[in-house]
């Protein structure tokens, strides 16, 4: 993408309600004209004056009018070297004399100011931060193994928060304005982005980024975190292999993707994945994938592609398993029937504090589908389809844990029962870090003759019962 194009596609002060789109000119007019509508109005004042954000707005705005705008900016390192010589170039022509640290940290600011999104960049580049929450220019938080802390890291005022969300939503068709004030987004490297913006935000322009991993947490790291057991792993591989569907439920934030990412991995390699996403966060190390996302409408209100399209699509491109990142509506009766007619060993995930609430957001979540199906019914299709549920937790020390993983075991009149093969068990707090493990409840799951079927041999000590027989 040329500096140019990036420069149309919202680096400008304005709001992105042209959903991102060029003004149509040609030519060198239309160049100066983005040029000009990537500097920050700032008053002029002599080179050793001012405030350093005259400075920085000075420095920046006469370094954006000698750039050549048709510069490939995808070429990140050519770009950055032409941009710190005409730094260099420019501090020397205004005379300006900064300490080596203020020089240093001047470019970095004006460097990401222009290559990419301002005061954030340097979060978005710490591989320690999971999440970025920004409410309003002035109050920037981070989320850091579990943990919530805010960050001395500023917006000049709330238009800067804007140009930010602007760069971030036009490129990708979307728009963010007063007539529609918040909305998804997704920044190149895959990480979610949710802005809300005045007037249903009060406190100014909002922004909340989960970063996407770079390198995917591993089941061995699971193990190692103490959010999972390595006889519950053995098990919950066994599952997978012998096509088993699992539901993962928990809270907000409490590491369902990240164990529906590593379960994945347990799929054979010779089978062929479709995943169904809102915004792609899955990272599949399989061959044979088709990873499909979701597409909110379009400026003028049309073009949207829900979930619920793409689950009853996928049943057309001959899927060997399917799996939805996260089910939220009437996509789940379809993916309940998709489990119940030959796509055995599908997942999701859902937003639920227990397995059992998990089964009556299921409920809930069918009903939306607009079908007028008896509960009952629903809950046949529920208990029919769903063979494993992994509770997880994010706890109050900010580690997260698979809490128990239970076995859907059928109907017992308008209640579906459930068992539970693992269960948390908490023995104590120590330096502030919640202490326990995942522990087998001494029972078999009735499913263990599917898994005996598909060749799988588990030993009775991962249930916790010994060399004992269930026989």
């Amino acid at each position: 993408m040329s500096l140019l194009k990036r420069i149309e596609q919202g680096q400008g002060g304005g709001s992105s309600s042209g959903g991102g789109q060029s003004s149509g000119q040609d030519g060198e007019g239309s160049r100066l004209s983005s040029l000009q509508s990537r500097r920050v109005n700032a008053p002029i004042t002599s080179p050793q004056a001012g405030s350093y954000f005259d400075l920085k707005t000075r420095v920046q705005n006469k370094l954006l009018s000698e750039l050549d705008p048709s510069m490939d900016i995808t070429r990140t390192d050519e770009v950055r070297r032409t941009i710190q010589d005409l730094f260099e170039q420019i501090l020397a022509e205004e005379n300006i004399v900064l300490s080596r640290p203020e020089r240093a940290r001047l470019f970095e600011q004006i460097a990401a100011e222009i290559l990419g999104f301002g005061p954030l960049q340097p979060l978005l580049e710490d591989d320690t931060i999971t999440e970025i929450m920004v409410n309003g220019p002035k109050n920037v938080y981070i989320e850091r193994k579990g943990k919530l802390h805010r960050v001395p890291v500023t917006f000049e005022n709330n238009d800067h928060v804007m140009r930010v969300i602007d760069r971030i939503v036009a490129p990708l068709g979307r728009r963010i304005d007063e007539s529609s004030p918040y909305v998804d987004a997704r920044l190149p490297d895959g990480s979610r982005v949710n802005a809300v913006i005045p007037p249903i935000s009060l406190v100014g322009p909002t922004l909340t980024i989960r970063k996407f991993s770079k390198n995917p947490i591993t089941i061995d790291q699971l193990i190692q975190f103490g959010s999972i057991s390595n006889e519950s792993v053995q098990f919950l591989k066994a599952c997978v292999e012998a096509r088993l569907n699992v539901l993962i439920s928990g809270g907000t934030g409490s590491g369902k993707t990240t164990l529906l990412n590593v379960m994945s991995g347990f799929i054979p390699d010779d089978e062929r994945i479709i995943t169904i996403e809102n915004a792609a966060e899955l990272q599949l190390r399989q061959e044979h994938v088709v990873t499909l996302e979701s597409r909110p409408p379009n400026i003028e209100g049309r073009g949207e592609i829900t979930i619920r399209d793409l689950v009853i699509n996928s049943l057309r491109m001959r899927p060997e398993r399917i799996i939805v990142g996260e089910c939220r509506g009437g996509e789940t009766l379809d993916m309940l029937q998709a489990m119940n007619t030959g796509h055995d060993g599908s997942m999701t995930t859902a937003h639920a504090n227990t397995p059992r609430d998990a089964l009556s957001r299921i409920e809930t979540m069918c009903l939306m589908a607009g079908m007028d199906l008896p509960v009952r019914a629903i809950r046949e299709q529920a208990a029919s389809a769903i063979d494993v549920i992994c509770q997880q937790e994010r706890m109050r020390d900010g580690t997260r844990k698979v809490t128990s993983i239970t076995e859907v075991s059928g109907m017992e009149g308008d209640v579906i029962t459930m068992t539970d093969i693992f269960v948390f068990e908490q023995t104590g707090v120590e330096a502030g870090k919640v202490v326990g493990r995942l522990r087998p409840t001494g029972l078999r799951p009735k499913f263990i003759d599917k898994i005996e079927a598909a060749g799988i041999s588990l030993p009775p000590s991962i249930f916790g019962i010994g060399d004992r027989r269930r026989y």
